[in-house]
This record gives C-alpha cells, sequence and structure tokens, in this order.
C-alpha cells in the first residue's frame, strides 16, 4: 500500500505476535513521527534484548546474569518447584504473590505437528534438577502448570509418566476451573467438568 522503508516497517510489525495490519500501521506511522531520540531508545532496547539477555542456567528463566533473581533468592523454598511453558508464565504465577518455590521454564510444549518433541524442551535439565539435591536439600514437590490446551496436556501428561520413579516425589497440577466472577451459563463444558472433578470441601 505504502512505498519503501514505511511499507517495509509497516510489514514487520506486522508479523509480531497481536499486531494486526491496522496496528502495524498506526505504529509505524507513530514512530515516523517521533523524535530521533525516542527512536534511538528504542533501537537500543532492540539491541539489547538480543544481545544483554541470556536464559538462567538453572530454571531457564529470562535473566540479565547467568542465574535469574528467582533462582539467587535465598528466601525460597528449593524443595518446590513450578513447571511452566515459557517465561511469560512465570510472571503470571509471580503476580498472584501466593508460590514461594523456584521454578522451571520448558521452552514450550510438546507438538509433534511442529516437530516439538521432548528432546527441543528442557525436560532434561528438569530430571537433572530433580536428581540432584541444591545446597542440600530434595525436591520434593513439582507443580505442572503448563497450559490448558491439547499441548500444554500432553506435556503434561509426558512429565507425569517421566516423573513417576522418582520417590518420594510429590507431582501436582494446577486446578482448572471457573473464573471469578464468570457466570456458570458462559463455562464451556470442559471447563466446568473440571471445576466439578476438582471441587473442594469448605
Amino acid at each position: 500500500m505504502y512505498e519503501g522503508p514505511v511499507q517495509d516497517l509497516i510489514d514487520e510489525l506486522g508479523r509480531l505476535p497481536g499486531v494486526g495490519p491496522k496496528s502495524a500501521q498506526r505504529i509505524a506511522f507513530h514512530l515516523l513521527a517521533t523524535e530521533p531520540a525516542d527512536i534511538e531508545r528504542l533501537q537500543q532496547a532492540l539491541q539489547k534484548v538480543k544481545e544483554g539477555v541470556v536464559f538462567c542456567d538453572v530454571c531457564g528463566n529470562v535473566s540479565a546474569e547467568t542465574t535469574c533473581r528467582i533462582c539467587r533468592d535465598p528466601k525460597r523454598d528449593l524443595a518446590l518447584v513450578c513447571v511452566v511453558e515459557e517465561p511469560k508464565d512465570v510472571q503470571a504465577i509471580e503476580r498472584t504473590r501466593e508460590f514461594k518455590g523456584r521454578y522451571h521454564v520448558l521452552g514450550g510444549a510438546l507438538d509433534p505437528l511442529s516437530g516439538v518433541g521432548p528432546d527441543q524442551l528442557r525436560i532434561r535439565q528438569l530430571l537433572n534438577r530433580i536428581g540432584t539435591p541444591t545446597g542440600g536439600v530434595d525436591i520434593s514437590e513439582v507443580i505442572i502448570a503448563t497450559d490448558p490446551n491439547t499441548e500444554g496436556e500432553a506435556t503434561a501428561t509426558y512429565l507425569v509418566r517421566m516423573l513417576r520413579d522418582f520417590p518420594g516425589l510429590s507431582v501436582t497440577r494446577l486446578a482448572s476451573g471457573l473464573p471469578m466472577g464468570g457466570d456458570l451459563e458462559f463455562a464451556d463444558e470442559l471447563t466446568l467438568g473440571r471445576a466439578l472433578s476438582g471441587r473442594r470441601s469448605m
């Protein structure tokens, strides 16, 4: 639609997740009208993301150092590990302020149709973590917090099979159910069924 660099920028922005053609166009024209100093700061931030961000050696979360701030925190419970698919999932759980253990980021979920098998995920590293005490403390519980979709459920099932041989290890799965403020009439059958099977006494 547009010529030269403007269209190139719109095309590149449109490849970002969640950015449609109209949003890409709005962002491109916003950047076109932005001060050069602001553009330079954006360029530097993008450059630092590629050059300065590393993944934690322990859990696989994004970090500025070889070990992330969560794994360095001495107040964290070493015996408790929550397994998630992506670094963004760590932040989602951290916002609840309910979890006091550590994390393990798989780097995705099993998806054979897309060529993602166990070897493409950080499953071997998880097994090594469980088999090796940290600071003299054995991991006693692994919480599987993969997404409640087909790939996430397949990953959870695979992990349960791999972890059942560890003696004394408790393997749990995040509960699925109804969102706060939701109405029963709008819940799908699968969500409502899981809420019923996961009911608790009061």
